[in-house]
């Protein structure tokens, strides 16, 4: 429990920025929260204990005030026997003296459980107050520990991210784009040349035939403007 105290009885800030240094806070807050939960069974156990006892004590309570009424009935059952001559006085009289003290012992008995159910109720009232206290603390534990897992895993993932981007040669990598650069303008340059070379690489027999081309239109054309002069 002291490193779990330690870790929760402190300001929300300050334990967090004790989680971020300890080795594993993970397991380290789990065990805290079974530490409480152990507690808070050892106060449920010993609140039932006190409970039992409680009961008992009014039972008895109970049982001596009825013993009272009753002693004190027959006491007086006694002295009223004896008044009317239905026992001798001497003996109704030391009867009713037992009785009489029966009532005392049942008064004291009474007093004494009493006094015994007034202390239980304390004890009851404080153990009560306790363990409404570490349920609180588990539940906001438990809270405080999914918070502690969310922030943990992002916390790793940052740290990879980051690590990753450490190592990225920013020279190394901009050196390669600019020869990257460098061999797409020569495949360029290279796509270019071999166009040129396929233009300047026609047949002579295709240059003939395009001249011909030519001359026949020319021939044609003439052939048409003198059969229009001579009316044909």
């Amino acid at each position: 429990m002291s490193i779990f105290s330690r870790l929760f009885k402190i300001g929300q800030s300050e334990a967090h920025n004790l989680v971020d240094k300890l080795e594993d806070p993970i397991k380290l807050t789990e065990q805290g929260i079974r530490d409480l939960k152990k507690d808070l069974d050892e106060s449920l156990r010993a609140l039932a204990e006190v409970k039992a006892l409680r009961i008992r004590s009014n039972a008895e309570m109970n049982k001596a005030k009825f013993k009272t009424e009753d002693f004190e009935k027959k006491a007086m059952s006694l002295l009223n026997s004896a008044k009317e001559g239905k026992m001798d006085t001497a003996e109704a009289d030391r009867l009713a003296g037992e009785a009489l003290k029966r009532v005392q012992q049942a008064k004291d008995n009474h007093a004494r459980a009493k006094a015994e159910v007034v202390k239980f109720d304390s004890s009851i009232s404080q153990l009560q107050s306790n363990i409404n206290k570490v349920k609180s603390m588990i539940n906001k534990y438990e809270n405080e520990l999914k918070t502690l897992k969310a922030r943990m895993k992002v916390s790793k993932a940052t740290k990879k991210i980051n690590k990753q981007l450490s190592q990225v040669d920013s020279n190394g990598t901009i050196a390669m784009l600019e020869k990257m650069k460098d061999r797409v303008n020569e495949e360029e340059s290279l796509a270019e040349a071999y166009g040129e070379i396929a233009n300047e690489s026609k047949s002579v027999d295709e240059e003939i035939d395009a001249a011909l081309e030519n001359v026949d239109a020319t021939s044609t054309d003439a052939l048409a403007d003198l059969k229009k002069k001579m009316g044909m």
